[in-house]
């Protein structure tokens, strides 16, 4: 791509894309060692170039640069995460805010969150929604759970996971089984996932790759994603891609997102989440016109349109 120059360490995990990209390896160490003083040192030496991030961190250093930052999660709950993740978090993510040229985020509502926690003006802020990835697929696998529902994220209590399987046990149907899809990242505070009592109708799939990913959407009855806390919310857009209804929290983002193609709960009732999920197992028509729903919904978002988008921001800021 002219005008456009991929860097990264020497760690890279997919080198057939950085091939692709035609990514250039710098410096000399991984991780926030990388970011913070490689990164930037590099920076400096090349004439200082526009530096774009996209995943919430970037180096304090620097200002010709533009960030992404999905949400700030780390401000509103510590609790969900480790001590020196939120440390780290919060005494960096406020001031790249400020320093930085402009910020990108991924919906109105997570730009309301940086305005407020952040307290950054709102016209610093860019909304660039999230797009949703074709899963490629080589071969379905065949079925081997029967009737089940799936829920995609990691395993901690943003997730809310715990409520979730509290209240898949409280559903009258023993013909269906919880899927869990999802690993455990050290960044989260993990000292209730021991009590997360399984039984042979509940199953931990862990990291799951994106072809097998595709499989479980498509023969899932439903998808239920009763997260407390989003800046925008992937997975149910990747189920209604894949046509499979879905049940959602009723926050503010996932409203945003998901629009009138979700049925949603109330994340703190467990006796909702599973009365939502009785009505729509048994309810095969309104499962169907969640389908249709979801089919419509999913044309707002592709990553062609917010690679647009984003290459109009450069342009502007380069003015």
């Amino acid at each position: 791509m002219p005008g456009i120059t991929f860097v990264a360490p020497n760690n890279i995990i997919d080198i057939e894309l950085a091939k692709i990209l035609d990514v250039k390896v710098i410096g000399s160490h991984t991780g926030v060692l990388w970011e913070q003083y490689d990164l930037p040192v590099y920076l400096y030496r090349n004439k200082q170039p526009l530096l774009i991030n996209f995943c919430n961190v970037a180096p304090l250093i620097y200002k010709n640069q533009i960030i992404t930052i999905h949400d700030v999660a780390f401000m509103v709950n510590p609790s969900w995460f480790n001590k020196k993740f939120v440390i780290f978090y919060k005494f960096l993510i406020p001031r790249i805010a400020k320093k930085a040229k402009m910020i990108l985020t991924v919906s109105d509502f997570s730009k309301r969150e940086i305005v407020n926690y952040l307290n950054v003006p709102s016209n610093k802020i860019n909304v660039v929604y999230n797009g949703i990835s074709n899963l490629a697929i080589q071969q379905f696998e065949p079925n081997k759970y029967g009737s089940y529902i799936l829920i995609v994220g990691s395993i901690d209590q943003r997730k809310n996971i715990h409520r979730l399987i509290q209240a898949f046990n409280k559903v009258n149907n023993n013909n269906i089984k919880l899927l869990i899809a999802g690993d455990i990242s050290p960044i989260f505070n993990n000292k209730n996932n021991n009590s997360l009592k399984s039984n042979e109708k509940i199953i931990f799939l862990g990291r799951v790759n994106d072809e097998y990913l595709a499989t479980l959407y498509t023969n899932a009855l439903l998808f239920v994603y009763p997260s407390l806390y989003e800046g925008f919310g992937i997975p149910p857009l990747e189920a209604m891609y894949y046509n499979c209804p879905t049940i959602v929290a009723d926050i503010e983002s996932l409203k945003e997102i998901c629009g009138e193609a979700s049925l949603f709960v109330n994340p703190y009732n467990i006796d909702d989440i599973a009365e939502k999920i009785e009505f729509l197992t048994s309810d095969e028509r309104l499962r169907n016109n969640l389908i249709e729903k979801g089919k419509e919904n999913i044309k707002k978002y592709s990553w062609e349109n917010s690679a647009n988008i984003v290459a109009y921001i450069i342009k502007n800021l380069n003015q």
